[in-house]
């Protein structure tokens, strides 16, 4: 009967000073990610409400007349920003080798947010002609910039906090993030649309999800100023042991070049691709090939998204049981071998008719369900993705090394599928071949068999080393 009072009585001082102290730390973990994550989701947001509004956009910073063009203009906009986040990851990724962690993703969160809220006064093509463009363009580039000294420095940030044994885990919370972003940037576009009208939407609605970005950065930045540095590069810099030059060390070191490559070609760039097309181009298809309404396609994806976000959660944690290259690579083999008839039944979903070129009662459970079977594959290759990356480089150059290969594969590799694929349909109707509506699949399904060629035979897996 007395038991449990006995064992209390006979803990030691110290068995109650390590139970407490292990206590702080989870609330220490938990700080760590709820303040990483809210700072890169908003991050995120910022950085795809361009391309969630890439058919309004279109009409506004572009000549009116065709709206093929108009849109291929907007699209190779929106892929400046991803072509030019690897500078970032060099600019960014150095600083928060030489100075810290949270410093770095400081800076890069102010320049993400004033970039993003000065798009919401930018004045139209027919206001200021060839200016409108020219100033989308550069404003673009500086959302680049910061998203790519972002990520790298949350999961760095994150990771290094993390105990043994549960990085993928606790990195898997960063890696909701972007699909969150997603997300939100589709719910703020729909309520907005929803509640100003199609017309002043098009007019000007289309403003308010980028200047709420502004709110939302004041609020993240006073969160994350309140963070400490991050345990593993404090006890660096302590101890001295901090690289003098993080470009040199990263990238002109045979050993640890051969590393960033492979992270490159055998995970990142076709986890990029399966990323970008179960997302990106998933809505792009289903707006621009099938015709489907506006509306109705953004809740299709976002209903997806949202059912999918909680197994990034699930992947990463049983990457720290089984490994995380065996998942990321299993998910990229399967996107590759399933997305034409996917996209064959997203067709035949919508009640697409070849002839009029136009969706009849479209089906909201099926396109889900099979948008959402992309999100899955998503899932598979991004979950783990960062404990990856952290564990294949060491802490000195951790943030610089990490970054550039992550953001190669992302930035370039994948952030071009929604334009490569809508110019490969696009030229394929042009051309008169019976398979163009399937022709922006040909590029993801190559990159990400690469990957998963590459990833099996060269890569290799780091989880405890």
């Amino acid at each position: 009967m007395n038991q449990p009072q006995e064992h209390q009585a006979l803990a030691t001082p110290k068995v109650r000073r390590n139970a407490k102290l292990a206590a702080e730390n989870k609330q220490g973990i938990v700080k760590v990610i709820a303040a990483s994550s809210a700072g890169t989701l908003i991050e995120w947001y910022d950085f795809y409400i361009f391309g969630s509004l890439a058919t309004i956009i279109a009409t506004s910073f572009f000549p009116k007349g065709n709206e093929t063009v108009a849109l291929m203009s907007t699209l190779a906009t929106f892929a400046t920003g991803f072509v030019v986040r690897p500078f970032g990851a060099l600019v960014f990724g150095r600083i928060g080798d030489l100075v810290g962690r949270k410093h770095a993703f400081l800076v890069t969160l102010l320049i993400m947010g004033g970039a993003t809220t000065a798009i919401g006064f930018l004045p139209t093509y027919e206001q200021v002609g060839v200016l409108a463009p020219v100033l989308l363009v550069s404003l673009r580039l500086l959302q680049g910039l910061a998203l790519g000294g972002e990520y790298g420095g949350a999961a760095t940030y994150v990771a290094e906090h993390a105990p043994e044994g549960r990085k993928g885990f606790y990195t898997s919370f960063i890696q909701t993030t972007a699909t969150l972003g997603l997300f939100v940037s589709i719910g703020v576009i729909l309520v907005t649309r929803l509640n100003v009208g199609e017309a002043a939407f098009k007019a000007w609605g289309w403003r308010i999800p980028f200047l709420l970005s502004f709110a939302l950065v004041v609020f993240s930045y006073v969160i994350r100023s309140k963070l400490d540095e991050s345990p593993e590069f404090s006890k660096m810099k302590a101890e001295g042991k901090g690289s003098t030059s993080p470009l040199r060390d990263s990238f002109l070191n045979p050993y640890n070049r051969k590393w960033v490559l492979l992270a490159l070609f055998g995970a990142t760039a076709g986890q990029g691709v399966v990323w970008y097309t179960g997302q990106f181009y998933a809505l792009y298809y289903l707006q621009t090939v099938l015709n489907v309404d506006f509306v109705f396609a953004n809740k299709v994806v976002a209903t997806a998204l949202l059912l999918g976000t909680p197994l990034f959660i699930a992947f990463g944690a049983l990457s720290d049981r089984i490994g995380r290259k065996s998942i990321i690579l299993t998910g990229a083999a399967l996107a590759a071998v399933s997305y034409i008839p996917i996209y064959q039944a997203m067709a035949s979903a919508a009640g697409y008719d070849a002839v009029t070129g136009t969706s009849i009662n479209p089906d909201f459970f099926a396109l889900t369900l099979l948008v959402f079977l992309q999100v899955f594959f998503v899932t598979m290759v991004y979950g783990p993705i960062a404990a990856f990356l952290v564990e294949l480089f060491p802490v000195q150059i951790r943030y610089t090394s990490m970054s550039l290969p992550y953001h190669i594969g992302n930035g370039v590799f994948g952030g071009l599928v929604p334009l490569i694929g809508t110019w490969a349909v696009a030229s394929s109707r042009a051309a008169g071949y019976s398979w163009s509506m399937y022709a922006g699949l040909f590029y993801p399904i190559t990159i990400a068999t690469m990957t998963v060629i590459i990833g099996t035979f060269f890569l290799k897996e780091r989880r405890g080393e």
